[in-house]
């Protein structure tokens, strides 16, 4: 299963140094931690408070731990976390719907972090918990027969089962029923029943049953309800339940058809009619979860558009490839003699046409495996009885089942499988999608298909089963009891598993247990190919094996992450070093915070601008002076430790080992000193680049455009012969490799031998390339086109098994998904290191703003730009220089950061086409090369470069400075491949500021800014020299007044302190009011002759003058 949206779904798990590292149990020693070996284990995910605790199982959807983060990354002294965004990263309000387990000891987890076709990263996780499933009572699975499980594959976070007897209930698990629950479900059950809904009576029994990533869809009776709201509300007993959705509310629907995979950013969900709609599908469509219905086809019934009176739709298989709907048509002319045909509807052309008409009666195969139906083989009377179909979108194999089981490539010639008995009825099918199929019979009879084969293996009853179940019942297995009910049947992780009730002593209980289907292949072959002969007095008993050949191997296997696309990280936990070696609270929550904020890290990582290094977590370690983290996260904690000297500063995340700290670090650790009792070495936290190949093909290839994907298969012959001159011939004729393409129009497979006598063995070399044309260009990890490689050694089927520590694997049948078209984990960004050093190469010089800002240089106007990209792989850590053409656009601008906006369509065309005539144009090229319609240039990493014009009516023509600089532009702009580039599949689109400064005046504001300056210093000449002129009356009349003014200021002195001496000798005899008077007379004269003297000097000098 997968997540929608918030859920945490389940992990694949993987291999120790392939995923993220979690020890839940620190050894007694250091250098033990290295040598772990591979085992399962499940991960804890629940709440802080009940991290650690025994039986904790916590189901939440508000994850708020501001404060617990805090507390403890507080204790975070020389962490590579910046506080603030980790504050910032758990405060905000996020869903998810997380499961709970125990934690155990003694193993090694394994995460992985990965995406699948496009889809946001996520973390896939096995989790279980082992609660109690109330309310199981044995009347809802003793004799109940078992039911298909339907949901979208690789989407869906939860399974849903319907079938429980007269209930208005289901099981429900986000475990893949590792543990499951009972919901009862609150809906309104209305009876619909009327003339034209055939039903004949009521139940409460869920009938049909589908789970997609972001819905749940039930059929009850002829009603249809789909579940709103998020999958953690369906525990809540409260009003979990009331949001089923009733939908289709006047129809009568018969049957719901699933679609297993989801397409063009959607789901699909189809709903049969009957009654007054009869022959119409309803297609349901799944977006964002919004769910819609549509009645197809959209001008006639299917009845009417194959020119029948009656006719009835029995199933319905969706092709999204093709947009192409097959029907499964049953049909009753007058003379009541039914038949089915397959019908073919084109959702956008809305057309219909028949493809097949099946026969009436089972084909007579006289003894042989299969038989091609061609009209002239000759029939039973056994009647053919048609059910349902299936449809496998990576090898485009249709099969059409009831009591026979016919399969076809292009669903128009079919294969009769003769193998399957046609006594028997088919009750539904499970695919993997990976090249195996299981059969579910009405008797819950199990059979076994190999897609690409034509034999059909009997596993439930059988001799092989009955060994198996002997050889449990010795080791008292848990999983097997004397009574028992098969629930459902499905594949996981390429294995098949039974959900299966057990009753042992009057306790029931659901169980899932494993299909070992190799095993019982194996004993089933051992059982009946032996023989007995006579050795003398005694019989010797001898096996023979069917397989032809005895060492199968495949070799030189490239690095898989450039193919599978699954981005890996390892990041060791703390190392606890109290004596008894267990992981405290704080140990747990201090790794659980560093690994989700690696993950917050990497689904951040989206900058235009190229990153020396381009690693999502790249910023973990920038500008940090220390590459560990001390203590609980830290020293700090129970007392500061000496500082080590300071290491070099880690370059990018490329980690150089400094022996001085970490051998600090490992010392303090080594010897019991990291305070807090825990050591966190960061050195250990990185991507994994150089991930190989363990001797086996792929999960799935992605395929860009003209890519190829090499291996060589070393096959070693069975019983060797005496050599002779025709050596050569007999091992490569025992031993031959087939190479089946399920589109081979858009892939193509080389195959080279080579034999090596010597070694009686067979070496083939084989190439699979695509052809370049079969796909359009596409968002990356978007509309892939599924198609598939099936390696086949002939005669290997069914009956090559190969021992490995985890039990037999089938050998010799090989089916590997591709995905054609642009892969996940690619993208382009602004070259801007190379593009600053080949624009100073080419303008002779360059000129950054007089404000540097080092996340965004600038560039001149006035030079020609010359721009670069790169394409960067996130997944393999290459990076390469875009090589492809591509289109140039300016969609938005501004003079500042915070006036950018953006332009319209007609806008867009008017800034950068060529063909524009209105004088809007903000840039040209000397390039030739245009679209097809002339409307935009194209460029490439050879171009001549870009020359900005800003004329007239463009938005940065006449750009005002803000200061004494010269003016500045923000162009938003926007490079794009779609269309113009023949070199990927890829449709990239890039997004970018670019910041220009010296943008020229207009010619307008420009002499107007020179008008107004002359006049200004104009005026300020003529100012000058009348100030030169006259400057001297100036300076005379100035003297004047203040001679004016100095002999106001002394007489009003004179006048004050006369008036003042008056008053002081009023009373004094005459002699000294005598001497008074003269005095003051004297004083007066004094004054006088100086003004007289003065007077004289100052026309002494004009007359000189």
């Amino acid at each position: 299963m997968s997540p929608a949206g918030p859920a945490w779904p389940r992990l694949l798990v993987l291999q120790a140094l392939w995923a993220l590292l979690v020890v839940l149990l620190a050894p007694w020693s250091l250098w033990a931690i290295k040598n772990t070996q591979e085992c399962t284990w499940q991960v804890v995910l629940n709440n802080f408070e009940t991290v650690g605790k025994k039986d904790a199982s916590d189901r939440f959807v508000d994850q708020e731990p501001l404060y617990t983060v805090d507390k403890v990354f507080s204790l975070l002294v020389d962490s590579p976390i910046d506080p603030d965004e980790v504050r910032g990263l758990v405060s905000g309000k996020r869903e998810r719907s997380w499961t709970c387990t125990p934690l155990g000891s003694g193993h090694l987890p394994t995460l992985s972090l990965q995406t699948y076709l496009g889809f946001p990263y996520y973390l896939k996780i096995n989790y279980s918990c082992k609660g109690e499933l109330f309310n199981l009572i044995p009347r809802y699975f003793v004799n109940v027969p078992s039911r298909p499980l339907w949901y979208t594959v690789d989407q869906t976070p939860v399974f849903i089962l319907g079938g429980i007897p007269e209930e208005k209930a289901i099981l429900l698990t986000d475990t893949n029923f590792k543990d499951f629950s009972l919901v009862e479900l609150s809906i309104d059950s209305c009876w619909v029943g009327s003339f034209y809904c055939p039903h004949a009576n009521f139940t409460a029994t869920i009938y049909d049953a589908i789970a997609t990533e972001s819905t749940l869809f039930i059929r009850q009776n002829q009603l249809i309800y789909y579940f709103t709201g998020d999958y953690t509300t369906l525990h809540e007993s409260n009003h979990g339940s009331e949001r089923w959705v009733r939908v289709l509310a006047n129809e009568c629907i018969k049957k719901l058809c699933p679609v297993h995979f989801h397409s063009n950013g959607s789901e699909y969900v189809m709903a049969l009619t009957t009654g007054k709609h009869e022959g119409y599908v309803h297609f349901g469509t799944i977006t964002d979860g919004r769910v819609s219905f549509e009645l197809l086809p959209r001008q006639r019934s299917v009845c009417s558009g194959i020119l029948v009176v009656n006719c009835s739709i029995t199933w319905a298989v969706f092709i999204a490839g093709d947009y192409n709907l097959l029907l499964l048509v049953e049909i009753e002319d007058p003379s009541t003699r039914k038949y089915f045909q397959v019908v073919s509807y084109d959702l956008v052309s809305d057309y219909l046409v028949v493809l097949y008409t099946i026969p009436e009666f089972i084909p007579d195969a006289r003894g042989l495996e299969f038989l091609m139906i061609l009209g002239t083989e000759s029939y039973t009377n056994f009647p053919m009885v048609p059910k349902a179909m299936s449809y496998n979108p990576y090898n485009n194999l249709l099969f059409i089942w009831g009591n026979f089981l016919l399969q076809s490539y292009n669903s128009e010639n079919f294969i009769y499988l003769a193998d399957f008995p046609k006594e028997l009825s088919i009750k539904y099918l499970v695919n993997s999608f990976y090249g195996d199929m299981a059969i579910v019979t009405e008797t819950e009879e199990i059979w076994y298909l190999l897609e690409g084969s034509y034999q059909v293996y009997k596993l439930f009853p059988s001799k092989g089963w009955e060994v198996h179940v002997s050889l449990q019942v010795m080791q008292q297995s848990s999983l097997y009891a004397p009574s028992e009910t098969m629930v459902t049947l499905f594949y996981e992780d390429n294995k098949l598993y039974q959900l299966v009730y057990l009753t042992d002593n009057q306790q029931g209980r659901l169980v899932k247990r494993l299909v070992p289907v190799e095993q019982l292949l194996m004993y089933q072959q051992i059982s009946n190919d032996y023989l007995l002969e006579r050795q003398g007095s005694h019989l010797t008993l001898s096996f023979t094996n069917l397989c032809p050949f005895t060492v199968m191997r495949l070799r030189d296997l490239p690095n898989p992450l450039i193919y599978t696309r699954q981005e890996r990280y390892r990041a060791q936990p703390p190392r606890v070093l109290e004596p008894w070696g267990f992981h405290s609270d704080n140990s747990l929550a201090v790794y659980q915070g560093l690994v989700y904020y690696l993950l917050w890290l990497h689904s951040k990582y989206d900058k235009p601008y190229a990153d020396p290094v381009h690693d999502p977590a790249w910023r973990w370690w920038k500008n940090k002076k220390q590459d560990q983290v001390r203590g609980e996260g830290g020293e700090s904690v129970g007392g500061p430790s000496p500082d080590p000297p300071s290491p070099s500063p880690c370059p990018g995340f490329v980690f150089a080992p400094h022996p001085v700290p970490q051998d600090y670090y490992f010392y303090l650790a080594s010897n019991w000193r990291s305070a807090g009792g825990v050591h966190v070495d960061m050195a250990s936290y990185g991507r994994i680049y150089d991930l190989k190949a363990e001797n086996e093909l792929p999960e799935r290839i992605f395929l860009d455009k003209g890519t190829s994907y090499r291996f060589s298969v070393f096959l070693t012959a069975r019983e060797p012969e005496p050599l002779h001159a025709g050596a050569s011939f007999q091992v490569q004729s025992r031993v031959s490799l087939a190479v089946v393409l399920a589109d081979p129009g858009c892939i193509e497979a080389v195959v080279k031998e080579k034999v090596l006598v010597n070694r009686n063995s067979v070496l083939f070399w084989v190439t699979l390339s695509d052809k370049r044309f079969c796909f359009d260009q596409g968002i990356r990890g978007h509309h892939l086109m599924k198609t598939s490689m099936l390696v086949k050694v002939v005669g290997s089927s069914g009956h090559c098994f190969q021992n490995t520590h985890q039990g037999p694997r089938m050998q010799g049948n090989l089916m590997v998904p591709l995905l054609i078209g642009c892969p996940p984990g690619k993208r382009l960004a602004f070259d801007i290191t190379y593009t600053l050093e080949y624009n100073r190469l080419q303008n002779k010089h360059y000129f950054d703003c007089v404000q540097v800002d080092p996340e965004m240089p600038c560039f001149l106007f006035r030079d020609v730009f010359y721009p670069f990209f790169l394409i960067q792989d996130l997944v393999t850590g290459d990076s390469g220089s875009f090589q492809g053409s591509y289109v140039l656009k300016v969609v938005g601008g501004g003079p500042t950061l915070d006036t950018i906006k953006e332009y319209s369509e007609e806008d867009i065309y008017r800034f950068n086409s060529p063909l524009d005539k209105t004088g809007s144009l903000i840039w040209t090229t000397r390039n030739a090369t245009t679209t097809e319609d002339s409307a935009f240039n194209i460029l490439s990493h050879n171009s001549l470069g870009i020359e900005w014009l800003c004329m007239e009516n463009s938005p940065c023509h006449d750009t005002i400075p803000h200061s004494i600089f010269a003016s500045e532009f923000f162009f938003k702009v926007l490079v794009s491949n779609r269309g113009v580039d023949r070199s990927t599949y890829c449709d990239y689109q890039l997004t970018f500021l670019l910041h220009i400064h010296g943008l020229p005046l207009s010619a307008r504001r420009a002499f107007l800014i020179l008008t107004v300056s002359a006049s200004l210093f104009a005026g300020l000449v003529i100012l000058y020299v009348i100030s030169c002129l006259l400057s001297p009356y100036v300076v005379k009349v100035c003297n004047v007044l203040c001679w004016k003014i100095n002999n106001i200021i002394a007489w009003e002195s004179y006048t004050y302190s006369t008036a003042s001496n008056t008053r002081d000798f009023s009373n004094t005899s005459g002699t000294k009011s005598g001497e008074s008077s003269g005095g003051i007379s004297r004083v007066a004269s004094k004054v006088a002759e100086e003004n007289k003297t003065d007077t004289k000097k100052t026309w002494r000098k004009k007359s000189i003058s």
